[in-house]
């Protein structure tokens, strides 16, 4: 089996629902990963010693579920040069605009790229890291651009309903 590449951590398995797309472009595109709750909250420890064994255990990134507080992405961010990919996870209060400024607001030197908030953002999370990866590898690099021709045809293909005058 390949090493895995790709980390994929959450705050809770709540957040489960978001991350879940992240994933399943990873396993579309047959990379190896894992998905694992380490919460900077209640479990720091655990948290800090994720982040700073990444490199070492071969991760190529790390795409970072941010709910609520949303430190996660952060505080990984604090303790590895791996690259973090940051996706804010809609909360109950503030629909995850709480999330994505905490993202977005790192200190310099702190970089963690930021997508959108919900599925979308942990999917575009996931293409990134392809991205990422393939610029070491063609054959990824080629089935990258197929998936991308593939969206382009279908939105090209896409027809709108008649509206009435």
């Amino acid at each position: 089996m390949n090493p895995i590449q790709i980390g994929v951590v959450m705050g809770s398995s709540s957040d489960w629902e978001t991350m879940q797309h992240a994933v399943a472009i990873l396993e579309q595109f047959g990379i190896a990963h894992e998905a694992q709750v380490v919460s900077a909250h209640r479990m720091p420890d655990d948290m800090f010693a994720y982040a700073e064994a990444a490199a070492g255990r071969g991760l190529k990134a790390i795409i970072a579920g941010a709910g609520g507080a949303a430190h996660l992405p952060g505080m990984i961010a604090a303790k590895t040069v791996v690259p973090v990919l940051g996706v804010p996870v809609a909360s109950r209060h503030l629909q995850g605009v709480d999330s994505l400024h905490s993202i977005v607001q790192m200190p310099k030197g702190v970089p963690v790229a930021t997508f959108a908030i919900g599925a979308a953002g942990a999917a575009n999370a996931a293409l990134f890291a392809v991205a990422l990866l393939a610029n070491e590898d063609p054959a990824l690099r080629a089935r990258l651009e197929a998936f991308r021709a593939e969206q382009t045809a279908a939105a090209r293909a896409m027809t709108l309903p008649p509206v009435a005058v």
